[in-house]
């Protein structure tokens, strides 16, 4: 009898070779094979006569082998397998191309099913390459809904299709991890039956069905977790940190600017959650320079007037150092030091020191600010009293360094555990409200949807020919004249055998500096430079070293380049607009009148009206809810980033779905909230959780 923790290489129908094969597609167990879904299905499900086929159309024939032969065609000399199969309205030809087995298998006077597309050719209606088996077998690969599945070389949908069906006729008992109440209340299949219905569907309302349950599954169990850890951050003990607000009025009339009320609302939550006895897990998300740093700022400040420490953690020391020098500009006169420490900086009150000097002053308390990269998470550090843990952009830490930030309050001098630090992420990427509530249900979120009063909105066009290019070049020209700069952005490195077509960010660089601007100054920067090579770059742009600079996609998110007033992005149909909208937010950062061109390299109608979103507004929550409904969440959030399965990211936009997860899951951990009731479920939670990363 075969469990679900049964390996496949117990399995004698499986073959060492193939073992190997599933092992690279992540297939190990009886579980994983059966939780291996297919992506589409053939409808085979009708059986007609042949009388009445006709070219294109998809089907399933049932007659008698009445001829069978196999040779060679003339020309490519390939193996070619002909059989005829007659009913009683008449005869179709059916023809194989290198398939040795097809006549050892049928013989004359085989009943058998017969699926595929017909076609026509001068001899008169035929099916190529068809699948068949004999009509006393029940269907598996014919007149059926047939699954078709993720495939690789050496597994195809046909091998799926033995396996899964011998495999689930031999497993006696399914345990289900969702409890029984709930699918019943949900009219739900119970999950041996959600199995038999997307593997053997006996229609599409089936199918559906099945995935339906499995979406419930992944969300549920996404926010069983995410409610659990909002759940912990309320009983874990924090710090109260009390702010002044006379101190604080008087912090913001140094600054050189006035805060937008999206700003003021934040900063206002945040402070407000920092004086509560239990640590904040807070969510700042940001549109493209609406303002996140100055927020984060506020907070620092409060925690540095009660004489406490806060870490800001960047994902690169291009950002990191950034981060200090923006911070540095606004704490001159409020007495607290501020603190640089990656992997090439250790910067202490504006003067360069060495590593043991910075971290015996960090673990003395002297800098109340900690600027870093994921080096701020290394052993060797330790904190005096670490009250607040601000992260930027935190999805692009690892997930190591993500549990790690969790970790973090604990590395006290005295190593004794203290209260857990409030928690601030921010991110410049607007997420639309429905992937707000499914990824980030365990953080409280404030909204920063408001600019600057001095940002001019960036003025978008779209090029689409030869002649908009060189009045485009000439603009740039113009630009740089008055002493701005430019970005060019390309899609790749250089030239693949892919995208033969797309233009190599190496190649143009050459051509733009020897004809388009040869008396300007053009820098490179791309993904195959070391992190310092592209680090020094973006320095030497910043200050003003080059005029222009060639890049492709590694642009990093909240670079600022002030004095960028013009960004062109080529073959901008091959980026998502959400990315592109990044892009857009690389200029504009000062209070001179920006440009983003975008120039798609097939320009097209169904192209410019992608586009078109772009150059209509600035607004990056829109942007963003528009690129989910064109390209769905697997595209815009990247699966692999994320972690889900498919299921899940299919149903990303199901709010009804989300919500109705989300309230499943409070019922249930009201009544049991450590699954000691439910072991099935606390164990599908636990191998989850391994796959996914929360926030």
């Amino acid at each position: 009898m075969l469990t679900f923790d049964t390996p496949l290489s117990a399995i004698p129908s499986i073959k060492k070779p193939m073992l190997g094969k599933l092992a690279c597609l992540e297939i190990l167990t009886v579980h994983d094979l059966l939780y291996h879904f297919p992506h589409r299905y053939e409808d085979y499900s009708q059986i007609r006569p042949i009388n009445s086929l006709a070219p294109d159309e998809k089907c399933t024939v049932l007659g008698t082998v009445v001829k069978i032969e196999a040779g060679r065609t003339w020309k490519k000399k390939m193996l070619l397998t002909e059989a005829m199969v007659e009913d009683a309205s008449g005869r179709l030809r059916l023809i194989w191309f290198n398939q040795r087995f097809i006549s050892q298998t049928l013989k004359s006077g085989m009943l058998i099913r017969v699926s595929g597309k017909v076609t026509k050719d001068q001899k008169g209606l035929l099916m190529s390459n068809p699948a068949f088996e004999k009509s006393a077998r029940d269907a598996t690969h014919t007149g059926r809904l047939v699954p078709v599945y993720p495939e690789t070389t050496g597994l195809t949908s046909k091998f799926f299709r033995w396996q899964i069906t011998n495999v689930f006729q031999k497993v006696k008992e399914f345990p289900d991890p969702i409890p029984e109440e709930i699918l019943e209340r949900l009219h739900l299949p119970s999950l041996k039956q959600a199995l038999g219905y997307i593997h053997f569907p006996k229609n599409e309302k089936f199918s559906l069905l099945a995935r339906k349950r499995f979406a419930f599954d992944e969300m549920f169990l996404v926010q069983l977790k995410a409610l659990q850890v909002k759940a912990l951050f309320k009983t874990a003990k924090g710090e109260p940190i009390l702010f002044d607000q006379d101190a604080l009025k008087n912090f913001l009339s140094t600054l050189p600017f006035t805060l937008t009320n999206a700003q003021r609302k934040a900063g206002f939550e945040i402070l407000k959650d920092m004086e509560k006895m239990q640590p904040m897990n807070r969510l700042l998300n940001g549109d493209v320079g609406s303002g996140k740093t100055i927020v984060a700022a506020l907070a620092a400040y409060a925690a540095a007037e009660r004489g406490l420490q806060t870490a800001i953690l960047a994902p690169t020391e291009v950002l990191a150092r950034q981060h200090f020098e923006n911070l540095s500009k606004l704490f001159p006169q409020t007495g607290h030091t501020l603190a640089l420490l990656t992997g090439s900086y250790r910067v202490l009150d504006n003067k360069t020191v060495t590593r043991p000097t910075l971290l015996k002053a960090i673990t003395a308390g002297i800098p109340k600010i900690i600027i870093g990269t994921h080096a701020l998470l290394e052993n060797d550090i330790t904190f005096d009293n670490l009250a607040l843990v601000v992260v930027d952009e935190q999805h692009r830490f690892g997930v190591a360094q993500r549990a790690k930030l969790q970790e973090v309050s604990l590395k006290s001098k005295d190593n004794i555990p203290k209260a857990v630090p409030h928690f601030l992420t921010m991110t410049a990427t607007p997420i639309p409200r429905t992937l707000t509530l499914a990824f980030f249900g365990n953080l409280d979120l404030s909204l920063l949807d408001e600019m600057p009063k001095n940002r001019k909105p960036i003025i978008t066009k779209i090029v689409s020919t030869d002649q908009e290019r060189e009045t485009i070049y000439s603009f740039v020209r113009n630009e740089i004249a008055k002493g701005r700069q430019t970005f060019i952005i390309f899609p790749l490195v250089e030239e693949s055998l892919a995208l033969k077509d797309v233009k190599a960010a190496i190649t143009e660089h050459k051509r733009l500096e020897e004809k388009n601007f040869s008396d300007l100054r053009i820098g490179l920067l791309h993904g195959k430079m070391k992190p310092k090579e592209k680090e020094e770059m973006m320095a030497e742009f910043k200050n003003k070293k080059y005029d222009i600079l060639v890049a492709t996609a590694v642009v990093e998110v909240g670079i600022d380049v002030p004095n960028a007033s013009i960004i062109i992005i080529e073959e901008a149909e091959r980026f998502g607009l959400a990315q592109l909208h990044q892009f857009r937010g690389r200029v504009g950062r000062a209070a001179h009148q920006s440009y983003c061109f975008l120039l798609p390299g097939k320009p097209s109608h169904i192209t410019n009206e992608r586009l078109r979103t772009l150059a209509e507004t600035n607004n990056g929550f829109k942007i963003a809810e528009a690129d989910l409904a064109l390209r769905g969440p697997g595209a815009f959030l990247g699966t692999r980033q994320s972690g889900l399965p498919d299921i899940a990211m299919e149903n990303l936009l199901n709010i009804k779905l989300i919500t109705i997860a989300r309230d499943e899951a409070k019922l249930l951990l009201a009544l049991d909230y450590k699954l000691t009731k439910h072991p099935l479920l606390k164990s599908a939670l636990q191998k989850f959780e391994e796959q996914i990363h929360f926030e």
